[in-house]
């Protein structure tokens, strides 16, 4: 299993994210196949000092429905910083960044982020 680590100091988070998600996906490999399981594992450290602008926090919205009436939640980017921290942000990033198949969920248990 191959090891990428990734600081996350001074860098916008969507920029980090789809340097993640490639890596994730095996596409910097010479075998890359979109059908295979890539054996890689990708940290990321320092997630908290990550760039992010004010007007982002306020204005970046994650939507979240549960299907029922007046069931739609919309939290602000600072506060889901605030309930779960800067790397539920960076993960709900990568997570978008990568194909929605059913190698989506084995490709972000390979993801470790550390504040």
């Amino acid at each position: 299993m191959k090891t990428y680590s990734f600081d996350a100091t001074d860098k916008k988070i969507g920029r980090l994210a789809t340097e993640i998600a490639v890596v994730l996906m095996g596409k910097n490999l010479p075998e890359y196949q979109p059908n295979v399981y890539p054996d890689v594992k990708v940290e990321v450290t320092n997630a908290s000092k990550a760039s992010i602008s004010e007007k982002k926090l306020v204005q970046k919205k994650y939507s979240q429905y549960s299907g029922y009436p007046g069931g739609l939640k919309q939290p602000r980017m600072e506060q889901v910083i605030s309930r779960k921290g800067y790397s539920e942000v960076l993960r709900k990033a990568v997570y978008g960044m990568l194909p929605t198949n059913r190698l989506r969920a084995r490709m972000m248990k390979n993801l470790i982020i550390s504040e």
